[in-house]
């Protein structure tokens, strides 16, 4: 048995959204467990530039890949240069989303398209990528999608959003099953409401929130916080790792709040 300082050091892993929020904190997580090979994946130069800087400091070999996992080309980018860096790659992380409201009324077709090219085609692209190459070389792998408690169903103002994350789920347990008997791997993580800077912008953007809103959402919360991108982060690199076993198929909800459950 692996322990949890070694335990992802044969891991080579692409990880979307990786120079920010979730995905940047799985990252330090890898490194932390041995992980030498990590491609990261994001819209802003400047972000993934620093992103870089920091994963190379703790031993990484890190490289950054400026696209958008909306665009077509984008996905196929992203696969071929973390394959011609790394090798094999036998991890993918999908942690790349657009979180933008709309209701069931006032979603524009745009708008809709581009939650869903972004939340469930790009991941979709992404997977393709990696697990034919993994079949390619009959090598194992791990691959974990980052949703939402909103998957379940969401709020009204998430429609869309809510709705994209439901097919992601039902696709993460398409791919587990599909490709079990290679040994490669799909689990899912559904983290509830969350402390980014990504959802302080939205807070404000979005719902006029005063500049204490994170302070009173802990105060009311059950357990006193929000959920935290570095514990997050222990639950993925697990998922990833070989100390996961013959976890697959698995949707994990990361909340505080039970689906399901009213008035308590």
């Amino acid at each position: 048995m692996l322990d949890a300082n070694t335990r992802n050091q044969n891991t080579k892993v692409i990880i979307t959204g990786g120079a920010q929020g979730i995905g940047f904190a799985i990252a330090r997580q890898l490194a932390e467990e041995g992980c030498k090979s990590i491609a990261i994946a994001g819209r802003t130069a400047e972000k993934g530039a620093r992103a870089v800087d920091q994963l190379k400091t703790l031993g990484v070999d890190a490289i950054f890949v400026q696209a958008d996992v909306s665009k077509v080309e984008d996905c196929g980018r992203i696969v071929a240069a973390a394959s011609d860096r790394f090798g094999t790659v036998n991890g993918l992380v999908n942690a790349a989303a657009t979180s933008a409201r709309g209701t069931l009324i006032d979603t524009a077709p745009e708008l809709f398209d581009l939650i869903f090219n972004t939340n469930v085609r790009g991941p979709f692209l992404l997977m393709q990528g990696v697990v034919r190459r993994l079949l390619d070389a009959g090598a194992p792998g791990s691959i974990v999608n980052i949703l939402s408690m909103s998957a379940h169903a969401g709020q009204s103002f998430l429609t869309p959003y809510s709705s994209s994350k439901g097919a992601l789920a039902t696709m993460t347990k398409n791919v587990a099953a599909a490709y079990k008997s290679k040994r490669i791997r799909c689990n899912a993580v559904l983290p509830g409401w969350m402390d980014t800077p990504a959802e302080h912008d939205i807070q404000k953007k979005c719902h006029d929130a005063p500049d204490d809103w994170l302070q009173k959402a802990e105060a009311s919360a059950p357990m006193g916080q929000l959920v935290k991108p570095d514990q997050l982060a222990i639950l993925a690199t697990y998922m990833l790792s070989p100390q996961s076993g013959v976890m697959t198929g698995a949707l994990v909800d990361y909340d505080q709040n039970v689906a399901g459950v009213i008035g308590e």
